[in-house]
């Protein structure tokens, strides 16, 4: 796993050292010696990670942090501040600035290059979700990031505490619960469930667990799908760096030392909250175009495209189990005619308007489609002919028995439909086969006079 670095510092020593030991990890290093450089470079996309000194002339660390995370372009990029500053108040600064973690100088190698890699997968998952969201539309999603936008969401967030020791635990919910909903659950097994079963924002983990591994229990909400992605802080005490740095390589997001700083606590749940709520909504958006991909935006039911994709499979399946398989291809009735005269207004809510009664008239089960202009197609699984042809009857008289309210009620319209219906034939049949027997059918019921049924044998 390798990413680019933006190391930012004005000590050309500091700069070469740093760079030194990342590159030993086959990172790839950028450098910048002023703040402006640095937002510059981060603003064109070229780093992953920002290793960031505080102390700098003419705009320090803190202020390079905050405008990185003001703009919707890189607020998503994880920003560590490496300093010699190292007191409480520091460390909450750089964490309230927006920062992911904060390093004290002389950095330890090890705590380092871990800390760097956990941040880099977060950042590949997130990076992954954005090229997913931005190349189905354009969602605006540099947008997303801010601030203003997340903090629409509930503002309560539910955070989930393992922890065997009430004068630990008591210390943690206190501090919690002025900004979020917390449940302390002292048993690691009942807390794996709870975590699976309900709806977390946040975990806060002891590493002091005492019958039980704390990093057992990190793993296990690592591999489970409801946890994957749940944001987890360990709770350490200042002997446990072995401890901290394996719960990095597991995935856990972030640690916080014993004696527990209330303010760094909190800002540090902020961030992770912050990011886990950022990565809902990348993925909201991801699973909203592939919605659009197969829906069609004027009825809501399903598009060609979602139809092309799934018959060949319904069919497969009615083969395997021998059941029957068939469709309708319905076709408004001189459709055009009600454009000409109502205008494509009128047209649009007809087809809205029939899209309703065809869902009314089929199954849950029944695979409905709008196959392109007034033309729709209805697959039936389990469904012999006879049953078909009933169905489509059905639909028929839905429609002509019962005029077309248009214009807010200003209008009334007969409409008519014509439909053809096909079934599975044999085992040598094809979808192709049975698509092209009901448009057949539905041609002929069109040549016949419209408003009727008719079937088309192979």
């Amino acid at each position: 796993m390798t990413a680019r670095i933006l190391v930012v510092d004005d000590v050309h020593a500091n700069i070469k050292l740093m760079e030194a030991r990342l590159m030993a990890e086959y990172f790839q290093v950028l450098t910048a010696n002023t703040g402006r450089d640095a937002l510059e470079i981060c603003e064109n996309g070229q780093c992953d990670i920002v290793l960031l000194d505080v102390m700098m002339p003419e705009m320090d660390g803190f202020e390079v942090c905050r405008r990185l995370k003001a703009n919707p372009k890189t607020a998503h990029i994880p920003v560590v501040m490496v300093t010699a500053l190292d007191h409480p108040e520091d460390r909450v600064k750089g964490l309230e600035a927006g920062a992911e973690d904060f390093l004290t100088k002389p950095v330890n190698d090890l705590a380092l290059i871990t800390r760097v890699k956990s941040l880099v997968r977060l950042k590949l998952l997130t990076d992954e979700l954005r090229l997913r969201a931005t190349t189905g539309r354009d969602l605006g999603v540099e947008e997303m990031l801010d601030p203003k936008v997340i903090g629409t969401q509930r503002e309560k967030a539910r955070v989930l505490v393992v922890d065997d020791r009430p004068s630990s635990y008591e210390r943690i919910v206190k501090f919690l619960a002025v900004e979020h909903s917390v449940a302390v659950i002292p048993d690691p097994h009942e807390a794996l469930f709870r975590a699976a079963d309900e709806d977390f924002d946040a975990a806060v983990i002891s590493l002091s667990l005492s019958d039980f591994d704390s990093l057992r229990l990190c793993s296990q909400l690592r591999s489970l799908e409801r946890t994957r992605m749940l944001p987890i802080l360990i709770v350490s005490e200042s002997d446990q760096d072995a401890g901290v740095l394996r719960a990095l390589e597991l995935g856990v997001n972030d640690y916080i030392r014993r004696p527990i700083d209330r303010k760094e606590l909190l800002a540090r749940m902020r961030t992770q909250i912050k990011r886990k709520r950022y990565n809902e909504m990348l993925r909201d958006s991801v699973q909203a175009t592939i919605e659009m991909a197969v829906t069609d935006s004027l009825t809501g039911l399903h598009n060609r495209r979602y139809l092309d994709g799934h018959l060949a499979g319904l069919f497969d399946k009615a083969l395997g189990r021998e059941k029957p398989l068939s469709l309708i291809i319905c076709d408004l009735d001189r459709f055009k005619s009600i454009n000409d005269e109502y205008g494509h207004d009128v047209g649009d809510e007809v087809i809205r308007e029939f899209a309703v009664r065809v869902r009314k008239n089929v199954r849950n089960l029944d695979l409905a489609c709008r196959f392109g202009g007034e033309e729709f197609v209805v697959v039936m699984p389990d469904t012999d002919i006879a049953l078909a042809r009933i169905v489509a009857e059905r639909i028929r008289l839905e429609i002509a028995t019962h005029p077309f309210i248009v214009k807010d009620g200003a209008a009334q319209l007969p409409v008519t439909v014509s439909l053809g219906v096909s079934t599975l034939e044999s085992a040598n049949d094809t979808p192709e086969k049975m698509m092209k027997r009901a448009d057949v059918a539905l041609y002929n019921a069109k040549r016949a006079g419209r408003n009727q049924v008719m079937t088309e044998a192979a």
